[in-house]
C-alpha cells in the first residue's frame, strides 16, 4: 500500500467497532472495511479521533491495524499515531508500517501555542518515527486548540519531504485552502494533497477552492465519493444538489458530544457494524435523538435511495 502527494478522492475516517460490553468487535472490523470499500473510498484512515484511539491499548491498536490492512486488499490505510509521547508514537508508526499501512497521521498536542513550538514539534515527531514514513498533518484547531497558519504549514511541508498530505479541518477554512494552493502557484511550496474533514460540512466549496477530496467520517461515505467525483469533473450543480440533500444529516452529526453516536447508529443501520456501542467514556443517543435521525434519513431518502434503511 502507498499514497503520495497526488492522492485524491475519499479517505474515510473509520469508526472502531465495539461489542456492547466495550470489547473490540473483530468480526465487525472486517465487515466495516468491506462496507467502506463498497462505498468506493480511495483509502481509509483508522485510529483517529472518531476511531476512539485514546481508549485502546497498544495491542488493541495493532489488532485494528492488522485487521483493516488485511481486509483492505491493497487499499491505502493511514493510521493515526498521535500520542502524548514520541516513544508510543514511534512504536505504533513503525509497527503499522510493518503491517502494511501506507502512512500515518500526526496531530499537534493541545499545549502548543507559538509557530516555533509547532514547527519544532513536527521536526521532533519525524525524527522519532523516521523520515521514511509518509505522514499527514492533521490541522484541527477547533478541537485541539492549536492554530497552524498557512505559513507554518508551508514550513512543515518544505522541511519534511515525507509529508504527503494535509488533513484540513479549520473552520472557517476556505481561505486557508486558497492560501496553500497560492503557495504552490508562486513556487514557494511543493504540491501536497489536501483532504478535508469537519464531517464534510463544507466539502462542496472546499473542492472548488482546490481540495483533492475528503478525509472524514460522515455515515454516507458513498455520498462524499460522488460529490468529490462530480466536483472534479466540473459537474457543479450535480455535486451541490446531492450535497444539499444530505446537509441536514451532516449538520446533525456535528453536534458536540453525540456526533460519534449518530455516526455509529447510522453505520449500524447500514450494516457496516453490528453495534453502535462506544467504549466508555462515551455518549449514547436517547430515544428522541434516534427518532430524529430516522426522520432525517427519510428526508435524505427522497433524493438518495441509499438512505432507505
Amino acid at each position: 500500500m502507498s499514497f503520495n502527494e497526488n492522492a485524491h478522492g475519499v479517505y474515510a475516517i473509520a469508526a472502531t467497532p465495539f461489542h456492547a460490553d466495550g470489547t473490540l468487535d473483530h468480526d465487525s472490523i472486517g465487515r466495516m472495511t468491506d462496507f467502506y470499500l463498497r462505498c468506493g473510498v480511495t483509502g481509509l484512515t483508522i485510529l483517529g479521533i472518531m476511531g476512539e484511539a485514546p481508549k485502546l491499548d497498544a495491542d488493541e491498536s495493532l489488532a485494528v491495524v492488522k485487521g483493516v490492512v488485511a481486509r483492505a486488499a491493497g487499499t491505502p490505510i493511514i493510521v493515526g499515531v498521535s500520542a502524548p509521547g514520541f516513544a508510543a508514537m514511534r512504536s505504533l508508526a513503525r509497527s503499522s508500517m510493518d503491517l502494511g499501512a501506507a502512512g500515518v497521521m500526526i496531530a499537534p498536542p493541545p499545549h502548543l501555542r507559538t509557530d516555533d513550538q509547532i514547527v519544532t514539534y513536527y521536526r521532533q515527531a519525524i525524527e522519532a518515527i523516521g523520515d521514511d514514513v509518509p505522514f499527514v498533518i492533521q490541522d484541527y484547531p477547533l478541537l485541539l486548540g492549536v492554530i497552524m497558519t498557512p505559513k507554518v504549514l508551508r514550513q512543515i511541508v518544505m522541511d519534511h519531504p515525507s509529508c504527503r498530505m494535509l488533513k484540513h479541518e479549520d473552520w472557517p477554512g476556505l481561505e486557508k485552502i486558497s492560501a496553500m494552493r497560492g503557495f504552490e502557484k508562486d513556487g514557494s511550496m511543493r504540491h501536497i494533497s489536501i483532504l478535508c474533514g469537519n464531517g464534510g460540512l463544507f466539502l462542496d466549496f472546499e473542492m472548488e477552492r482546490g481540495a483533492d477530496g475528503a478525509m472524514t467520517g460522515y455515515c454516507f461515505p458513498d455520498m462524499l465519493v460522488d460529490v468529490v467525483k462530480w466536483s472534479r469533473n466540473d459537474e457543479r450543480d450535480r455535486a451541490h444538489d446531492l450535497f444539499d440533500a444530505h446537509l441536514p444529516l451532516v449538520r446533525y452529526e456535528q453536534q458536540q458530544g453525540i456526533g460519534l453516536a449518530v455516526r455509529k447508529y447510522v453505520l449500524m443501520k447500514r450494516g457496516a457494524i453490528a453495534s453502535d456501542a462506544q467504549r466508555k467514556p462515551g455518549s449514547a443517543l436517547s430515544a428522541a435523538a434516534r427518532a430524529e435521525v430516522d426522520y432525517l434519513l427519510t428526508r435524505v431518502a427522497r433524493t438518495d435511495p441509499r438512505a432507505v434503511l
